[in-house]
């Protein structure tokens, strides 16, 4: 990668990472009684919720796919179609993943009485659904791949473990600002 186009997608992140900082920091500004222009049922300030991030982050994973990958004019629609497609079915597999694992952490609470039969339903379900997520991730890959050469294909492979590194250091970023606003917002008197 050039030094032009590296500083470039490196400004890309920057912008978003401020964003989100912006967004999750100016909590600590916001009076409770406040509310967000255009988000009449948010505090103003308020941080976004996770489905927000995840929408933000995905509309972000869109827009730098297109350089990465360098997609022509013909292969642009078709990927994007695409990859939102993948993007909604590893949303909608994680969402369903993690209610069956918060009803195994309910089950196997110390003041539940989880019974033996409910546990291996509960286990031959979160199994099944694993295996139906792993077929449904694999062939929106291959409706991706479709569209996209050998060369394209192998980008598009680093390009998403780029992407999900940047969403993680983002987030990690985002709560350690959020974390040390707290104490900050406690001694301002919620200001």
């Amino acid at each position: 990668m050039t030094g032009w186009k590296h500083w470039k997608q490196m400004s890309s992140v920057l912008t978003l990472a401020l964003a989100i900082a912006a967004t999750t920091s100016s909590a600590a500004f916001a009076q409770a009684g406040d509310v967000a222009p255009g988000r009449p049922n948010r505090a103003a300030g308020a941080a976004p919720s996770n489905a927000e991030l995840a929408t933000m982050l995905d509309a972000y994973a869109i827009v730098q796919a297109q350089k990465a990958l360098e997609l022509g004019e013909d292969q642009y629609g078709r990927f994007i179609t695409r990859l939102r497609r993948l993007q909604e079915t590893r949303r909608k597999n994680m969402q369903a993943r993690n209610r069956l694992l918060q009803d195994l952490r309910r089950m196997l609470a110390p003041e539940a009485t989880a019974d033996e039969a409910g546990l291996r339903e509960r286990l031959k379900t979160l199994r099944e659904l694993d295996e139906q997520a792993a077929l449904a991730m694999r062939r929106e890959y291959e409706s991706i791949d479709e569209v996209l050469d050998a060369r394209q294909q192998a980008r598009f492979r680093l390009f998403e473990e780029r992407v999900e590194r940047q969403k993680l250091d983002l987030l990690m970023r985002a709560r350690e600002r959020a974390a040390r606003a707290g104490p900050q917002r406690r001694n301002d008197g919620g200001r």
